[in-house]
C-alpha cells in the first residue's frame, strides 16, 4: 500500500478544519470524508495519480494550463459529490479569472458561403419526357384522322389493325432515381482536404475546448444540452471534453461510436484521415 493512500491516515487536525479550505484541500477533504483513496479517484475519473496529488496540494502546473485544470477540478468534484461551481469560481479568483473564449464566427461564416453541391435536376428531365410523349401521341392521332384508307376500312365494317406507332411505348420515360446512402452523403458533405469535427451535447451539458493545429483556441465554454459546435482545420482538431458521456461526435461526416463514460474527461485529436477503418 502506498504512503498516504489510506483515507484514515489523511484526516486533518481539527484546527485545519476551521481554516478556509482552498480548492485542493476542499477536494482532498471531500475525498477523505467519502472514504476514498487517491487510487480510487484516479480509477474512477481516469485522471493520473500524480495529477490528483498535485491538485490536492493546490499545485495546478502539472495540469498543463487553466483549461485542463478547470476540467480536472470539475471531474474530481463530481467524483467526491461536490458542486464544482464554487470551486471553479475560487480557482478563477486565485488565478486571474476564466480565459476568454476565442470567437468562432469567422469559421462559421466560411462554412455558410461555401457553395453547395447540386445533383442532376431529375424533375425537369421528367417534365421534358412527359411533354415529348404527349406531343408524339397527339401528332400520331392527328395523322391517323387524315388517312382516307383508314376511314374506308371503318365504313366497310372491317376491323382496322392497330398501328404500332399509334400507341408508342416510350422507353426510359421515368429516369431512375439514384440511390444514396445517408452516411455516404454526410461524408461527401465534408471537405476532403480538411478535418471537420461536429460536437453535439446530446445527453446533457458539457464543458468543451477546441484548438487548431497551431494551438489556437477555437472555443472554450459550456455546451448546453441540444447545442452543437462545428470546428474545421486544414490539419487537425484537438478536443478536450469535460463530460464526454454527454457528447456525440461526428468526424469528417462519420459518427464516432466510442463509449465515453459520463463525467469522464477525454482529450482527443482528429485529422483528415479519421476515423480510421479497422
Amino acid at each position: 500500500m502506498s504512503i498516504g493512500n489510506s483515507p484514515e491516515d489523511e484526516r486533518p487536525f481539527e484546527d485545519d478544519r476551521e481554516q478556509a479550505l482552498s480548492v485542493g484541500r476542499a477536494l482532498k477533504q471531500a475525498r477523505i470524508d467519502a472514504g476514498l483513496t487517491v487510487d480510487d479517484i484516479s480509477n474512477a475519473t481516469r485522471v493520473r495519480i500524480a495529477i490528483v496529488h498535485a491538485i490536492e496540494a493546490d499545485d495546478f502546473a502539472p495540469c498543463g494550463g487553466d483549461v485542463y485544470a478547470r476540467g480536472h477540478i470539475r471531474t474530481l468534484a463530481k467524483a467526491v459529490h461536490l458542486d464544482p461551481a464554487p470551486l471553479l469560481a475560487q480557482y478563477d479568483a486565485d488565478h486571474g479569472g476564466r480565459p476568454a473564449p476565442t470567437p468562432a464566427a469567422p469559421l462559421f461564416e466560411a462554412e455558410r458561403i461555401r457553395p453547395e453541391r447540386r445533383g442532376p435536376n431529375w424533375t425537369a428531365a421528367m417534365v421534358a419526357a412527359i411533354v415529348a410523349v404527349v406531343g408524339f401521341v397527339g401528332f400520331t392521332a392527328f395523322k391517323g384522322g387524315d388517312d382516307s384508307g383508314a376511314k374506308n376500312q371503318v365504313a366497310e365494317g372491317s376491323t382496322p389493325s392497330v398501328s404500332k406507332s399509334a400507341s408508342p411505348t416510350p422507353k426510359n420515360n421515368k429516369p431512375a432515381t439514384p440511390k444514396s446512402d445517408p452516411s455516404d452523403s454526410a461524408i461527401a458533405a465534408a471537405p476532403q482536404d480538411k478535418v471537420t469535427v461536429q460536437v453535439s451535447a446530446a445527453d446533457g451539458r458539457s464543458w468543451i475546448s477546441a484548438k487548431d493545429h497551431n494551438g489556437r483556441l477555437l472555443f472554450d465554454g459550456l455546451l448546453k444540452q441540444g447545442e452543437s459546435k462545428t470546428f474545421q482545420d486544414s490539419d487537425k482538431i484537438n478536443l478536450v471534453l469535460g463530460d464526454a458521456g454527454a457528447i456525440q461526435l461526428y468526424v469528417n461526416g462519420k459518427k464516432i461510436e466510442d463509449d465515453f463514460k459520463p463525467g469522464a474527461v477525454e482529450r482527443l485529436t482528429y485529422t483528415k484521415g479519421d476515423p480510421q477503418v479497422g
